[in-house]
């Protein structure tokens, strides 16, 4: 990633985090949503695996270190803003916490 691109990342909008929209890179399907700081962000460049920071338990978590469901980064894109990003991954296994392969299972309309 462009480290001037790094820099212009608005972390201060919402008190360090920003929103990351987990997306799986063949089909498309959005697998999750969760919040990155600075250095989870980096993290995840660094490692090649998504990092994020729990807002629960205020600290940083990456994803699958518990399960096994790792997702391996495969692409990372910013809004317009420069306020959320888009991880496109290669999941393995279920996404959600719950067992299923997307935390977007729960139809509303």
């Amino acid at each position: 990633m462009d480290s001037e691109v790094l820099k212009s990342i608005d972390f201060k909008k919402m008190r360090g985090l920003i929103p990351a929209v987990v997306q799986d890179f063949e089909n498309g399907e959005v697998l999750m949503l969760a919040y990155m700081n600075e250095e989870s962000l980096k993290k995840t460049i660094e490692t090649g695996k998504t990092w994020f920071w729990s807002r629960s338990r205020n600290e940083l978590w990456n994803k699958g270190a518990t399960s096994g469901h790792y997702q391996y980064v495969k692409g990372i894109n910013l809004d317009c803003d420069y306020d959320t990003i888009l991880i496109k991954v290669k999941q393995v296994g279920a996404a959600c916490h719950t067992g299923n392969r997307s935390c977007f299972y729960r139809k509303l309309y």
